[in-house]
């Protein structure tokens, strides 16, 4: 069993290090597909001055297109047998993934959330996020018949050949409900795990925001009704 890390960066150059070196130091046989997003920080650089090795693969984008289009290109350069989508901002723990990968394992999903709001340590901060975060997840689950508890989490884990049955369209953050939406719509087993969560605030760096919570209800209401 081979596990694919797909990381999406924009503009973490003080972090993305730490994070390949924290999922190179889980005990799994992996490997790690790091898609930098046109970054302007210097974390193109710093990716391209790393040393070639065989566990780690760079894609660079040709231009700032969103998190999904580079999903997507880090998706093309899969060849493990599970995917692990992991962001480059150390707020989800890599040395949780033997737990995430385990109903998969054992044969009784073919999808896995890691979700923060199942009673796994997190860091206390920005309440309104959170609401909005359970707001979508409600709406979204309202739509699409399942009983998520995070709609929106980073760790989403599935089986590589979900992508054969599936076509993604996102370029930006609407990747999380059209994904929710299709595997839903497809009938895959799909489970929920706990998981730790250290968020940051938005003069730490956090990206996504209100205007994205209305894109993402736009989204959620798109591809359960017209796609």
């Amino acid at each position: 069993m081979k596990l694919s890390v797909v990381i999406p960066v924009y503009n973490e150059k003080d972090t993305v290090l730490k994070v390949i070196d924290r999922v190179r130091s889980v005990a799994l046989s992996k490997e790690i597909i790091v898609v930098d997003d046109c970054s302007t920080d210097g974390t193109r650089e710093l990716l391209q001055s790393l040393s070639p090795s065989d566990d780690l693969t760079i894609i660079l984008q040709s231009k700032n297109a969103g998190k999904g289009a580079a999903l997507r290109a880090g998706f093309n350069a899969v060849s493990g047998d599970i995917v692990v989508i992991q962001d480059a901002d150390l707020e989800y723990d890599p040395a949780e993934y033997p737990n995430l990968i385990q109903p998969i394992l054992a044969g009784k999903a073919d999808v896995v959330y890691g979700s923060r709001f199942l009673g796994g340590p997190h860091r206390v901060l920005l309440f309104w996020h959170s609401v909005g975060n359970r707001f979508l997840t409600t709406l979204s689950n309202m739509l699409t018949g399942l009983n998520l508890t995070d709609m929106e989490t980073c760790y989403k884990v599935f089986r590589a050949d979900v992508l054969k049955k599936i076509t993604l369209c996102e370029n930006r953050f609407g990747f999380e409900p059209e994904f929710t939406a299709k595997i839903g719509k497809a009938r895959f087993r799909i489970y929920e795990v706990p998981i730790s969560y250290s968020g940051r605030d938005y003069s730490e760096g956090k990206k996504i925001g209100w205007k994205d919570g209305i894109a993402a209800i736009y989204f959620i209401l798109k591809y359960t009704f017209f796609n």
